[in-house]
């Protein structure tokens, strides 16, 4: 298990645990971060992680990214 910033470009992962105070996990829950979703990184620029869930392009900074493992 690593978090969604270690995965590298184009990389995809199947999210095993969100973390975080209960504020961040019900965020990432709505925009469809959800434990077994798959998720693959389109683009990484300057901490900020682009990925693509569940059919949409989501951009999320490099915070909400190291609290998501996959």
């Amino acid at each position: 298990m690593m978090p969604l910033t270690m995965l590298n470009i184009g990389e995809t992962g199947k999210i095993k645990r969100i973390g975080g105070n209960e504020e961040t996990r019900r965020f990432l829950n709505n925009l469809g971060f959800v434990v077994g979703t798959e998720v693959s990184v389109v683009s990484a620029i300057g901490g900020n992680v682009i990925v693509n869930i569940k059919d949409s392009r989501v951009a999320i900074n490099e915070d909400m990214a190291k609290r998501i493992m996959v």
